[in-house]
């Protein structure tokens, strides 16, 4: 481990819902839930006003609107997130050539390996230039840690969090571990944290008295080494530029259970296509063609079936996932479905009998493939999802708020405007339509800031949210 702390971790605060709070005057400073909007959705990210009602990420949407019947519930609007989260991995990407994203809103950064850090004060001084520049360019807030190796780093974004800086200094790092949870040390779920505590452990400290060969009794040799390693804040785990990746996969829940075979055929050919544009959209192929299948009695069953070679010939995708769809029994109803990619290469070798009979499948699917029923529960909330961006002729930009009943209601504001007026049109209306997302600060409709660079001292917000680990 590293003698200064030039690690970073940054997490942005409730990203999905923080960015439809700055693009919608309305919902600032109120309880907003992001997620799956029907009977089965789960949320996807709740704003801090709306955690104060006890709703978190993965918890089921019926859950969160009997804790918080108030709040804003939308659509996610993930082509929005990535663009932003775009903006946020250049900035650091202008740090170091080290940047390993862990997700949309996270990443961590070798300050070191950039030549932007060298000691703790250095790189106190990069977190809070880069909280300012993300807040300039993006309107968002981000929580910042900063340690000498991953583990610390992201321990200390969350005790950051949200809109803070925390820097554990070389030292002390066993002292500030020690009286914590188990539960904060990564690989430590539910399940391994019951067991634990069923053997008298429940803090970090009491995982390091309890010795490495104790832990690897209760645990097994991998995660008992693992987890001591951790409990005496050992990490030697390097930041990784490209993170390779492994499968590419869709997949559907439906509101209803589907028990139509045909229905359930016609949902396997659209996801296999939705699979290759995603796969096409990363310039990759693959090999290995898998089908997942919830049914109706929340039992998985996963089919996969290896090709010749790689391939991203939506045909041939659609083909293999109807053979492997053949071998499972989805009588009594299936309630998700998924294809998925694995084998991943940067090159295709095509299969030419397939393709050749694929491409008589392909038109004739065109022809002959419905909309699929389960995405239209009513023609309102296919056309109109709650949160998204419309334009009508004559009020302008706004953002659904909801529909039904033949009806949409539309919120006319933008991200710099005042909070707007409420109208309710026909959803047939022809002076509305959808619209794409508006930047969230007149910076990002700038293009940010210049060649990516992270501005200056100059430009930084004072040292409000910082807090340092002593």
């Amino acid at each position: 481990m590293r003698n200064a702390p030039t690690i970073l971790h940054l997490d942005m605060d409730a990203f999905f819902a923080s960015v439809e709070q700055a693009s919608k005057p309305s919902l600032r400073g109120k309880a907003v839930v992001v997620g799956g909007l029907g009977p089965r959705g789960v949320v996807a990210t709740a704003s801090y006003e709306a955690r104060v009602f006890g709703v978190h990420s993965a918890m089921p949407m019926a859950q969160a609107r009997r804790l918080a019947p108030n709040a804003a519930y939308l659509v996610p609007r993930f082509g929005l997130y990535r663009s932003i989260s775009e903006q946020v991995m250049g900035l650091l990407r202008a740090l170091s050539p080290l940047v390993e994203p862990l997700s949309l809103d996270e990443a961590f950064v070798d300050l070191e390996a950039g030549g932007t850090a060298r000691d703790g004060e250095s790189a106190r001084l990069t977190g809070v230039r880069l909280r300012a520049d993300i807040r300039a360019v993006t309107g968002l807030t981000g929580s910042v840690g900063l340690a000498a190796s991953k583990m610390l780093a992201k321990i200390a974004s969350e005790q950051a969090k949200p809109d803070g800086l925390v820097l554990i200094e070389p030292g002390t790092e066993r002292a500030m571990l020690g009286p914590m949870p188990v539960r904060t040390l990564p690989g430590v779920g539910p399940a391994t944290g019951d067991h634990l505590r069923r053997a008298g452990i429940t803090t970090v400290d009491e995982l390091a008295e309890a010795g490495e060969d104790e832990l690897v009794r209760l645990l097994g040799k991998a995660h008992g080494h693992a987890l001591y390693a951790m409990a005496l804040a050992h990490d030697e785990r390097p930041v990784v530029a490209e993170r390779e990746a492994k499968s590419v996969s869709v997949e559907d829940t439906y509101d209803v259970d589907i028990h139509d075979r045909l229905r359930v055929g016609l949902e396997v050919q659209r996801l296999a296509d939705r699979c290759v544009r995603r796969l096409r959209d990363t310039g990759l192929s693959g090999r290995t063609i898998v089908l997942k299948v919830r049914r109706y009695d929340f039992s998985t069953l996963t089919r996969s079936e290896t090709l010749r070679g790689p391939t991203d010939d939506p045909a041939v995708v659609r083909e293999a996932a109807a053979r492997l769809l053949d071998s499972v029994d989805t009588t009594g109803g299936v309630r998700l479905l998924g294809v998925g990619v694995s084998g991943l290469a940067d090159y295709t070798q095509e299969d030419l009998f397939a393709q050749a009979a694929g491409e008589l499948a392909e038109a004739a699917t065109e022809e002959t493939v419905p909309e699929p029923v389960a995405e239209q529960p009513t023609q309102a909330e296919r056309r109109w999802p709650a949160g998204h961006d419309v334009r009508h002729a004559e009020f302008g930009h706004g953002w659904v708020q909801g529909s039904g009943l033949g009806r949409v209601t539309v919120r006319f504001e933008t991200p710099g405007s005042e909070t707007g007026r409420v109208r309710t049109f026909r959803v047939d209306d022809p002076a509305l339509e959808p619209a794409d997302p508006l930047p969230l600060t007149a910076r990002a409709a700038a293009g940010g800031l210049h060649d990516g660079a992270v501005g200056s001292e100059g430009e930084t917000a004072g040292p409000e949210g910082e807090r340092t680990r002593r």
